[in-house]
This record gives structure tokens, sequence and C-alpha cells, in this order.
């Protein structure tokens, strides 16, 4: 339970500081649902979420209004579709990824994640059906979102995955011109990819995860600034190590707030409570912003010298704080920097303090990755998969979640503003040294290996 003085806080949170529950995520195993007919397994899927999830976006809505405390996304997560994907052509499983569309749309959700494979050290049938059913299936759908896992610790980097995804995201994103390929929005690929993370587009519900599960996805950023604020107000200022005593407290408050929630509305599902993931997750609002929180700490802007040390001090006190908070912390559970759906990170690309190179380091100490970066739409599929796949190395080695969710934004040229409106926000679109020499690189395939301190039995 919440004491006195953290009820207080919380209101003053709410009233002030955006404070909300970003998303609470139905996760649920299809596993169940196999079947190698097509219509058999249309019919699985329909009836088992729609059986499980009838009632979440009411229950969540019920459980905000008695609270007060607004639950902006309810979502819903399933096994990778892969899984289910052995029988079946790809023309197939674009079938299937409407059908999750169809669950997703009676259930009232905003997103349904799992369409996605894992193939980190190689393909099955399954994997390669349904990766090459992704640019089609993310076209026709509105809910449906897609991850693949090309990399992990443990196994090293398949790049031959990697070359595929950099087609698939190229395809993806010219068969949604129309929306400035907005279908690349619902794309990311991941090395270390969480198995019980709620924040889309990656959500899946791995093995291992029970049947049925809420995982709850907290956001914050405008609270860590406005404590940030207080703080660099007073006489003397703060240090560095006091400021991260700070945010490790403002954490506390919002992973408790956040779990809180998620808890009652798994009791009200009968439902058990998985995580929570306590990522500063921004939105495209004034006073929301991770990106804000640098010019509080008095730099210029993310991007600019002295930002990775900032970047990193303030994704491990979050990680501190949340941990002190809860022993279910899961997911990414760091600090988000996705270039359109946060104003102040948007600014500084916009200004030039932010290049695609600084954010590519950005990436090596705070969660997720190169996230929601609209790009040229001549880049090549090489280049993006030669940008995916450093971003990969960069997960790998640290032994750390990493992902690309990037925009070839088709006849967009840096410079150019792209709309995505909603949370997806809007981005001005960044150059990328795109040589035609990546291809003779991404041409030599094969597996990196995994990092010599992968050897931890």
């Amino acid at each position: 339970m919440l004491t006195d003085r953290e009820v207080i806080a919380t209101l003053k949170m709410l009233k002030n500081e955006h404070l909300d529950v970003r998303a609470i995520t139905l996760g649920l195993s299809l596993l169940d649902c196999v079947s190698d007919d097509l219509g058999r397994l249309s019919a699985k899927i329909l009836a088992k979420i729609g059986r499980h999830a009838e009632n979440l976006v009411k229950v969540c809505d019920q459980v905000a209004e008695k609270y007060g405390i607004p639950v902006v996304n309810k979502r819903i997560a399933v096994s990778p579709i892969s899984a289910l994907a052995g029988p079946f052509r790809p023309e197939d499983l674009v079938k299937v990824a409407r059908v999750l569309d169809k669950a997703g749309d009676e259930a009232g959700v905003d997103f349904i994640g799992g369409f996605g494979a894992l193939v980190e050290k190689g393909f099955a049938k399954g994997d390669e059906a349904l990766i090459a059913a992704i640019p089609q299936a993310l076209a026709e759908t509105s809910r449906v979102c897609s991850s693949v896992n090309v990399a992990s610790s443990r196994d090293g980097i398949n790049m031959e995955a990697v070359a595929k995804m950099g087609r698939i995201v190229k395809e993806t994103a010219a068969l949604t011109a129309d929306r400035d390929g907005l279908g690349c929005a619902k794309l990311v690929v991941f090395a270390n990819i969480p198995p019980d993370m709620p924040f889309m587009a990656g959500a899946y519900l791995g093995l291992g995860e029970p049947d049925a599960v809420i995982n709850v996805g907290v956001s914050g950023p405008g609270v860590v600034k406005k404590a940030i604020d207080r703080a660099m107000s007073q006489t003397p200022r703060p240090s560095l190590g006091d400021l991260s005593e700070v945010i490790k407290r403002t954490a506390y408050k919002v992973t408790r707030v956040g779990e809180f929630l998620g808890r009652e509305v798994a009791v009200a599902l009968g439902l058990p409570f998985g995580v929570v993931d306590l990522s500063l997750a921004p939105a495209p609002q004034v006073g929301d912003s991770v990106g804000e929180i640098f010019q509080s700490l008095g730099l210029k802007g993310l991007g600019a010298p002295g930002s990775t040390v900032a970047l990193a001090l303030l994704n491990d006190a979050v990680k501190k704080g949340g941990a002190f908070a809860s022993s279910h912390v899961g997911g990414l559970s760091g600090a988000f920097i996705p270039v359109s759906e946060d104003l102040g990170i948007g600014a500084a690309a916009k200004s030039g303090v932010l290049s695609l190179d600084k954010l590519e380091a950005l990436t090596a100490v705070c969660s997720v990755g190169l996230d929601m970066i609209a790009l040229p739409g001549d880049t090549s599929a090489e280049t993006l998969a030669a940008l995916i796949a450093d971003e990969m190395a960069i997960g790998t080695i640290n032994h750390k979640t990493t992902a690309a969710r990037l925009i070839p934004t088709p006849g967009k040229k840096a410079g150019d503003e792209v709309h995505y409106g909603g949370l997806l926000g809007s981005a001005t679109v960044m150059a990328v040294a795109d040589y035609p020499e990546a291809a003779n690189f991404i041409a030599l395939g094969g597996r990196v290996p995994a990092p010599i301190h992968s050897l931890r039995n």
C-alpha cells in the first residue's frame, strides 16, 4: 500500500508533472492455439484473445477513474507468431496479422504486439515465413506491431537476419509511403529482447511466461524534471551525486504507483501480476520530455558534450530507485530516447545539437536504442542493415537490450519534417552516411560470435 506521504506526493505529480501509467499490457500465450489449418488457427486466436481481453479496457478505465491516475494505453502482447508459423506461407501469416488486428479492435486496445520472431542464432521455417510477411502485415493493419530479435549476448549477431531486416524495413516503408513510412514505426529490431516488456512496438510474451499475465509500464520524465528543477533551485546547488539521489527517490514513487495500479487491474481480471517496467517514456508534449531533463541539468540539450554521462546517471538512478520500490521490475526499465516521441529530443535533432552518430553513442548507456528515427527515403537497405548491426553490437557487448526502430521516409530528405500523430509525434529527417560500400560489408553475412564474457557457466 502507498503511505499517506506517498499519496500526497503522487497527487502533486498527477496535477502538475504529467505522471501517468503509460501502458497496461495483457500478455497472452497463443501456444495452445497451434494448428496446421489456417482457419482453425485463426478461430482459436480470436477466441482466446476475446476470452481474456474482453474486459481489459473496461477494468483499466475503472481502476484509473477510481484512483485518478490516467492509464494512457491498453495493449496486448502475444507469443511470437513465428512459433505457430511453421506450416504456413507468408501470405497466410498476413491473414493471421489481420486476425490479430481484428482481435485488438474488438478488445478496444491500442496495439497488439508479438507478430515477430527470435532468430539470433538462425532461422526456422516459421521464422522465415513470418519475417517475409512483415511488410504486408504492417501495411494492412493498424494495431499490429512486430519485433524481431537478431542478436544476443549469449549467441552473437545473426548477420543474415540483420541483412534481411534491412530489406524488410525498406519494403515496409515503401508499402506505407502514403503515410510517411508509418509501418516502420510498428517494427523494431532487437538485441537481448526482454520477454515481459509492456511497451510497444517491441512487446511480446516470451516462453516461460504465464499463460496470461498483466505487465505495466509507467512514465515520468516530467516528474523527474520537476524534481531536478526543485533541487537545482536550492542553495547550495546539488552535486551530480545529490541529483542521483533525487532521481532515485522520484523513480521509487513512480514505480510504486505503477505497480499499485497494475496489481489492481490484475486482481480485477483474475490474472497474475507480472512486472512493472519503470522506463521513462516521453510523450510529444511540453513537460513530458526526457530531453528537457538535460536542459535542467545545465546542458544545451541531448547530444551536447556531457549528455552521455548525464544519461548514464539518469538511467542508473532510475533503475536503482525502481528496484528498491518493487521486487518485480522487468522489461526495459531505464530511459527512452525516441526522437519523434520527445519534444526536447526532437528539437535537439532539428537544431543540429543531436546527430545520428551521437545518438548511437548515447544508446550505449540507456534503454532501447536508435528509436523512432526518420531517415532519408533513399537510404539503402544495406545502410539500414549496417545501422542495425552497429546497434546490435552495442547490446551484445554490453549485455543490455538495444534496438533499432528506423523509418526511411519515402520522398523525404535530411531536414524535412514528418508527422506521425499521437504518441508517435513528429520528427526532422536526420542525415545518415549512406555509402554504397555498406553493401560489401553486409554481404559477408554469417554470425558475429558472442563476446568472450558470454561464457559465464
